[in-house]
């Protein structure tokens, strides 16, 4: 079976700065893919090149087969899209923007949207735009769920979400994918919200350098060790087995997929006295940053 977005020796910049140079990335269907990064990375700009909306400086990007920035509408129609938050038409009202959705996609499902939004105990006339922006978040997840879509992208949609919408968001979201063979990839700044929910993590670094894992790998392989640090002790550094260092006053942390053997013998290559090297357990939102780094 064809991947549902292929993305190949892709390049882009905005103006001298570089985004990518030869990002490649393969998205299969039926499954929930999350596309994790500092800011800055790129995230929306790969969306934004997905969709159409930027032509890279050069590679190539297809989705179903077609290249991005030449979609055909009906192509287009397969795709649900959240884009950066959960904007709408804030002059509308609930019911305006169903009917002013409803005839551009032809599995349009009028029960999906209202199924969903009457939750909210409003009425149909209630303007978007006098609604929070948990609220609005409903309101956009029922256009998508409309839509039938094949393909969800969402970028950031835990943008303005407290822990309560966000985990209305998911669980709705689990709910509708569930055997249906949709392919979802996203964005999020809220790590934990990835586990039990996302089938594989995509780590984009600056640059457009990618590792594609599970969450269960990751979580299973990623390592954290504190290792002294006295003063005049010559200091880590990431290369070799050693992905990240962050310093701390009385110690470093070292991350890395490597076990302790490798780790000690990375350090020993470096000239950095391994003893009292110490594995720590850690969150995912800990491995997340010890991969990507702080800033």
């Amino acid at each position: 079976m064809k991947n549902v977005i292929e993305v190949s020796n892709l390049c882009h910049s905005y103006g001298s700065r570089w985004i990518y140079r030869g990002l490649d990335v393969s998205i299969s269907p039926g499954k929930v893919y999350g596309l994790l990064g500092k800011n800055g990375v790129g995230k929306t700009t790969l969306i934004k090149i997905l969709m159409g909306f930027l032509r890279p400086s050069s590679g190539r990007c297809t989705v179903f087969g077609e290249d991005s920035h030449d979609l055909k509408p009906a192509t287009r129609a397969r795709i649900g899209l959240l884009f950066e938050g959960h904007l709408a038409y804030d002059f509308m009202t609930i019911s305006q923007i169903e009917r002013f959705y409803a005839p551009h996609y032809p599995l349009w499902d009028k029960s999906r949207y209202y199924d969903l939004v009457d939750l909210l105990g409003l009425k149909p006339n209630h303007r978007i735009g006098d609604m929070s922006c948990g609220q609005r978040s409903q309101v956009v997840l029922g256009l998508i769920m409309a839509q039938q879509p094949e393909l969800l992208i969402l970028d950031d949609y835990s943008m303005g979400l407290d822990a309560g919408y966000r985990r209305l968001f998911l669980d709705y979201m689990s709910e509708y994918l569930r055997g249906t063979g949709r392919t979802v990839f996203l964005t999020s700044h809220v790590i934990q919200d990835m586990e039990g929910f996302v089938d594989q993590v995509i780590f984009l670094e600056r640059g457009g350098a990618v590792r594609s894992t599970s969450i269960e790998s990751f979580k299973e392989t990623f390592r954290c060790y504190e290792l002294p640090r006295d003063e005049g002790s010559r200091a880590p550094e990431p290369r070799g087995p050693v992905k990240n260092v962050e310093t701390h006053g009385d110690r470093w942390e070292l991350f890395g997929f490597a076990g302790p053997e490798e780790m000690e013998t990375g350090l020993d290559a470096q000239g950095v006295d391994p003893f009292g090297l110490t594995p720590r357990d850690m969150t995912l939102e800990d491995a997340f940053i010890g991969y990507t780094g702080r800033y």
